[in-house]
């Protein structure tokens, strides 16, 4: 288990460390002088030669681009991300200011679409080629369909301001964070019940059921007892390729529902072309993504003693 340990550590490094080079070339390769684009963003549009070349030399824009990214990446392991271009504060600051709303809502999101693809899972295949099991099918390919904004759009219209159920302009509390996390639960949920569903029928149609089914055992036993925690692998892995969609898609939807968390400041950084902030998403939902990753992996090895072993 060590040696599987010390691989995936070490993956995980040389993911994290290349998702950190993709990340920085956003600023350099971006159109345009970045020191120009600092003022504009400041509201300066006409600054003198004088002024791009005094910026220039403060952040190091005149460095050859390897020595421009060992000092971005040296601030970086310092925990320092750079300057907004258009408040001037650390962005590490900002982020942080909005982090714990973002976090509140996709861990309802994750915890509901989590309880949701598993008791749907087990329901669609108790009742397979049913009524039930049809219903959820559809269900399924409506959310594949669909993009999740569509669904908050529709929640927002019908729900909040139709029904009166939930907030307009949401304050930070379990309550309000509940709409918006039902719908990226919703959407999230669709795909990983059709992957489970998949998953437990197999084990179900597998010799090993018959033959518990052959000494009494009765089919609710062998779906709960040994065909989910079989089944289980599979959703972990799905769970942990989520986790960069989920961060990817929370901009929108904190939009719709005003919900004051970091996609919210994202979408008022691409307005005003804030490459650091826009820097520091992206970098931070990668590094995201590796550890969740990382975690799964390290997950699944237990659960599975087949995967402790290294293979060269």
């Amino acid at each position: 288990m060590l040696a599987v340990l010390v691989k995936r550590t070490i993956q995980a490094g040389l993911s994290a460390l290349a998702a950190t080079i993709i990340v920085w070339l956003i600023l350099p390769l971006a159109p345009g002088d970045p020191a120009n684009r600092i003022f504009i963003a400041r509201g300066i549009d006409d600054a003198t030669e004088g002024q791009l070349a005094a910026l220039r030399q403060e952040m190091g824009l005149n460095l050859p681009l390897p020595q421009q990214f060992l000092r971005w990446f040296t601030d970086l392991m310092h925990g320092d991300l750079g300057l907004s271009f258009t408040t001037g504060r650390p962005v590490l600051q900002d982020f942080l200011g909005h982090l714990p709303p973002t976090l509140m809502m996709l861990g309802l999101a994750l915890l509901l679409s989590t309880l949701a693809t598993i008791l749907l899972s087990l329901l669609a295949v108790m009742y397979h080629n049913r009524w039930p099991d049809k219903v959820i099918a559809l269900y399924t390919e409506i959310t594949a369909a669909l993009p999740t904004f569509v669904f908050a759009l529709l929640a927002l219209n019908y729900v909040v301001v139709g029904w009166q159920f939930g907030r307009v302009i949401a304050d930070v509390s379990w309550t309000a964070a509940l709409m918006p996390a039902f719908i990226i639960g919703l959407d999230r949920a669709g795909g990983w019940i059709q992957l489970l569903r998949a998953s437990l029928l197999a084990e179900m149609a597998d010799s090993y059921a018959f033959v518990a089914k052959s000494r009494g055992a009765s089919d609710i036993r062998i779906l709960l007892r040994h065909a989910l925690p079989n089944s289980l692998k599979p959703l972990l892995s799905a769970i942990g390729l989520s986790v960069g969609a989920l961060l990817g898609g929370a901009p929108l939807i904190e939009a719709i529902f005003s919900w004051p968390g970091v996609g919210s400041y994202l979408l008022s950084a691409l307005t005003a072309r804030d490459y650091p902030v826009i820097q520091a998403y992206v970098l931070i939902a990668a590094l995201g993504y590796v550890v969740a990753a990382f975690l799964v992996d390290v997950a699944i090895a237990m659960l599975d003693p087949r995967l402790r072993e290294v293979r060269t």
